[in-house]
């Protein structure tokens, strides 16, 4: 090959390498930057993973009155900005609350009946707890109640909650399974005001959630009741299809059943869901 020839390819050679270490660099620097654009909508969702603070409504059954005062601070506490308001009631009148399209975010009510009832209007539920009943007595029980069978004697004043009540229809259905005939002095609407008409002496004994009794101090006299003659009530707790806080709202329905929120059911004397 002559010379000149060489020189050429030569520097044809040295153009073409000179042409391409620019375009690798530029090609180098594209790469990084679609690797730093591909991170960034996981770092942007991990950030949102918290959902936004708000102001919640949550229905709840009374029964949970003591233990949700409780547990709505801890979950204040935890998520600075959002505010939880309690409504409790009677699971019935929760309901009736919710298809009259009462503005609310969460329902927790004292059985799965009731929610079952509200397909329509709830996400899926979740139970978060369970409870039992026991008998309260007036204090220092007089009438020396220490069985399901004594509530039949008619000397003895017993309240209990309306059938169409979780906790009366639990009533109903210990006492029909142990044929057992009570004819109450009045049928309450929720639990709370069964117990309070046996702290008040205005009755000599009701059927209530052992949860209940925890606050009555020496009020009332609790008698247990065996496993094989009781009921066992679940506790479910759903967010509201109508609720406009649907991601705050599903965060608390879900941290209802986190350990530190089952610690503070269990403290009160919830059985684990």
């Amino acid at each position: 090959m002559s010379p000149i020839l060489n020189r050429r390819g030569a520097f044809t050679a040295a153009l073409t390498a000179a042409l391409l270490v620019p375009a690798l660099a530029a090609c180098g620097s594209s790469d990084k930057k679609d690797t730093g654009a591909a991170a960034s909508p996981s770092a942007s969702a991990s950030a949102s993973a918290e959902p936004k603070a708000a102001n919640l409504t949550v229905l709840a059954a009374s029964s949970l009155t003591d233990v949700f005062k409780t547990a709505g601070a801890a979950y204040e506490k935890a998520h600075p900005g959002t505010k939880v308001t309690f409504s409790f009631a009677g699971s019935q009148e929760l309901a009736a609350q919710v298809k009259q399209g009462a503005p609310a975010d969460a329902l927790v009510t004292a059985d799965t009946k009731t929610m079952d009832g509200l397909k329509a209007e709830t996400n899926d539920p979740a139970i978060i707890a369970k409870n039992r009943l026991v008998i309260a007595a007036g204090k220092g029980n007089p009438y020396k109640v220490d069985e399901l069978k004594d509530l039949a004697d008619t000397k003895i004043k017993v309240v209990l909650a309306a059938p169409e009540v979780p906790v009366g229809r639990y009533s109903k259905q210990i006492l029909d399974a142990q044929k057992i005939e009570v004819k109450p002095v009045s049928q309450e609407p929720n639990v709370r005001a069964v117990l309070s008409k046996v702290e008040l002496g205005e009755a000599d004994a009701g059927l209530v959630y052992k949860t209940d009794t925890i606050k009555s101090g020496d009020k009332v006299s609790v008698v247990d009741i065996p496993d094989a003659e009781n009921a066992v009530a679940s506790y479910p707790a759903a967010t509201l299809k109508s609720s406009k806080n649907a991601e705050a709202a599903a965060a608390f329905v879900a941290w209802l059943s986190s350990p530190e929120a089952q610690k503070i059911l269990q403290d009160a004397g919830f059985q684990k869901a």
